[in-house]
């Protein structure tokens, strides 16, 4: 039904989630992490609110193997899926005996993949190979992973949906609320791939990219952010025309007199003079 990734990264202490189903919102569904504290997958058909007592559990600093162990056998129901990394990098996971074939989990240094109903027993190798030999932050390996699971059959049904969560390794505080990334793909015939897509639009905003900004933001950006990227560049003619294309729009002409403190317009304007 479903196959998911969970893993710490060593430079950055960041704790991360990547997974995909053929349900409807599986992000809704699998996916629990708090910052400072774990990340947790609760799948095939494990309890939803099982997730929250596993983060109780961490929190409280039960050992991951310790969490899965109890939840393991507490189980009335023998197709459960879980798996559990601490904010320290601690793992474990397990998979219920009833659980749907293709079924399993691969367990390694602060990583562990892991599926259910799986089209193919080479997914799960094929994913953490994919984590393993990718560089980079983490959220981009997580998501090498689970392209990886989907080249190799993924999910026996078919594709709907998918998601990632990548938190911090310290606690949230009021300047931070700890969460690096959370992007979910809900209903798609392609929900990996468009999760790739809208990680790489974060990307764009958080590098301030304004190039691909102006051709995939919002329709109603996109002239904001190509006259950011053209003033970047010192085309001059590129930011006028890019100005003038806002100002014709309702309602932007005011925002634009509003806005002429921030800096980066400041220097569009500058550019101008």
């Amino acid at each position: 039904m479903t196959f998911s990734v969970v893993a710490r990264d060593p430079a950055t202490g960041d704790l991360g989630i990547a997974v995909s189903s053929c349900i409807l919102a599986v992000g809704r569904a699998v996916p629990r992490a708090r910052p400072g504290v774990g990340v947790v997958a609760v799948q095939a058909r494990s309890p939803r609110g099982l997730g929250g007592v596993l983060l109780a559990g961490l929190a409280d600093g039960t050992p991951p193997a310790d969490l899965v162990r109890r939840a393991a056998h507490a189980a009335e129901d023998a197709d459960r899926q879980l798996a559990v990394l601490s904010a320290t990098g601690e793992i474990a996971a397990d998979t219920g005996p009833g659980a749907f074939p293709v079924s399993g989990q691969i367990v390694g240094q602060a990583v562990s993949v892991q599926g259910n109903m799986l089209a193919s027993d080479r997914a799960l190798p094929a994913m953490l190979h994919a984590f393993t030999v990718t560089a980079g932050p983490l959220a981009g390996r997580l998501l090498a992973a689970l392209s990886a699971g989907q080249d190799a059959g993924g999910d026996l049904r078919g594709r709907q949906s998918a998601a990632l969560l990548v938190v911090g390794g310290e606690p949230e505080t009021e300047e931070d609320d700890g969460v690096r990334v959370d992007l979910r793909v809900d209903d798609s015939a392609d929900p990996v791939a468009q999760l790739r897509m809208l990680h790489n639009l974060q990307r764009a905003y958080t590098d301030r990219d304004y190039d691909t900004l102006a051709l995939f933001a919002p329709e109603g950006a996109r002239d904001l952010y190509a006259a950011l990227a053209a003033s970047r560049r010192g085309d001059r003619s590129g930011a006028r025309d890019a100005l003038e294309a806002m100002r014709a729009r309702p309602g932007w002409s005011q925002w634009l007199a509003a806005m002429a403190g921030d800096g980066r317009l400041a220097a569009v304007t500058r550019l101008l003079d």
